[in-house]
């Protein structure tokens, strides 16, 4: 009897295996997919900010041309005109540099009128009024710059201003009425190192940077 049970249990026991099986069945890979959620049962996707925005909000300064005290400042001037490139910057104000210094030694007023603030412009055009008085004249020669740095970079309300300092070569002469050589050679390179700041406001309609204060470093 005990032997009559246990097969009768054993096949009771396959009976059930075969319905389940038959019920579930195995995957083959054609099973009919999920219905889709309805866009209202969908979890929104995640916007993320731009490539532009975040990586110039955040790190604006992997540059060996800037200092780490001016991070900070740069990052204000990127967040207030989100165009400001700082490269871009830099060989603006070496091209700056370039023709204010050319300008004031030829003593052109007007030229340096379109780069310089007004403080400024009256410290160089006492300069100029004082050679002229002199009978003297500047013939120098900007060589090459070296290498331009930012310094320094501050932001006051829509005001910003960032400082440079510029490492040239000057080949340096200066001649009297008659065209003497009264001082400096042209043929021996005079290395200068100058920290000039420039400012504009952000957001208007004038593109320029100007010079608004002259150093020597």
């Amino acid at each position: 009897m005990l032997l009559f049970y246990v097969v009768l249990l054993a096949m009771v026991a396959l009976f059930l295996a075969l319905r389940l099986y038959s019920v579930l069945g195995k995957r083959t890979g054609h099973e009919q997919q999920p219905l889709a959620r309805s866009a209202d049962d969908r979890p929104l996707p995640v916007t993320l900010p731009r490539t532009t925005e975040a990586t110039q909000a955040s790190a604006p300064v992997a540059n060996r041309n800037i200092e780490p005290r001016a991070e900070q400042g740069l990052r204000a001037v990127i967040a207030g005109e989100s165009g400001f490139d700082v490269a871009q910057f830099l060989n603006g104000a070496q091209a700056a540099y370039r023709m204010t210094l050319e300008a004031f030694w030829k003593g052109d007023e007007d030229a340096l009128a379109d780069l310089v603030e007004r403080d400024v412009l009256a410290a160089f055009a006492e300069a100029i009024e004082q050679r002229r008085e002199a009978g003297e004249r500047l013939d120098n020669r900007l060589i090459r710059v070296e290498s331009a740095k930012i310094v320094d970079a501050t932001v006051e309300g829509r005001e910003a201003r960032i400082t440079v300092r510029f490492d040239a070569d000057i080949a340096a002469v200066t001649r009297d009425a008659e065209g003497h050589v009264i001082a400096g050679s042209l043929s021996d390179a005079v290395e200068t190192h100058d920290v000039w700041t420039f400012a504009r406001t952000l957001k208007s309609g004038d593109p320029n940077w100007k010079l608004v204060d002259t150093d020597e470093a």
